[in-house]
C-alpha cells in the first residue's frame, strides 16, 4: 500500500506564495507520475501540475508561468512552488500518485485559501 502525505497549504494574500510538499511511502513501483490536482467549492477536481518519473512536466493553463512542479525520486516526494497567487487558485490541493502499474493513490488533502 501507498501513502500520500501532503503539506505546505495555507492562507495567503494575492500575489503572495506557497509550497506545497508530498512525500510518498510504500510500495511504490518506480514508473510512475505524481501530480497535483485541486478542487474548489462545488467544482471538480482538476489537474493542476504533473511529473513523471522521467522528469517530463505538464501544466494546467491556468498555473503555467505561476507554478512549478517537482520531484525528488530518492525521497518519493513532488513539490509546487506556487507564485502569483491569485484567489482563485483557493481550493483543496491532492497530491495524486499514479503507478504504471495500473495503481492510483490519493492524499488527504491541504487547504490553500488566497485572499483578495
Amino acid at each position: 500500500q501507498v501513502q500520500l502525505v501532503e503539506s505546505g497549504g495555507g492562507l495567503v494574500q494575492a500575489g503572495g506564495s506557497l509550497r506545497l510538499s508530498c512525500a510518498a511511502s510504500g510500495s511504490i513501483f518506480s514508473i510512475n507520475t505524481m501530480a497535483w490536482y485541486r478542487q474548489a467549492p462545488g467544482k471538480q477536481r482538476e489537474l493542476v501540475a504533473g511529473c513523471t518519473s522521467a522528469g517530463r512536466a505538464t501544466y494546467a493553463e491556468s498555473v503555467k508561468g505561476r507554478f512549478t512542479i517537482s520531484r525528488d525520486n530518492a525521497k518519493n516526494s513532488v513539490y509546487l512552488q506556487m507564485n502569483s497567487l491569485t484567489p482563485e487558485d483557493t481550493a483543496v490541493y491532492y497530491c495524486n500518485l499514479w503507478s504504471a502499474r495500473g495503481s492510483t493513490y490519493w492524499g488527504q488533502g491541504t487547504q490553500v485559501t488566497v485572499s483578495s
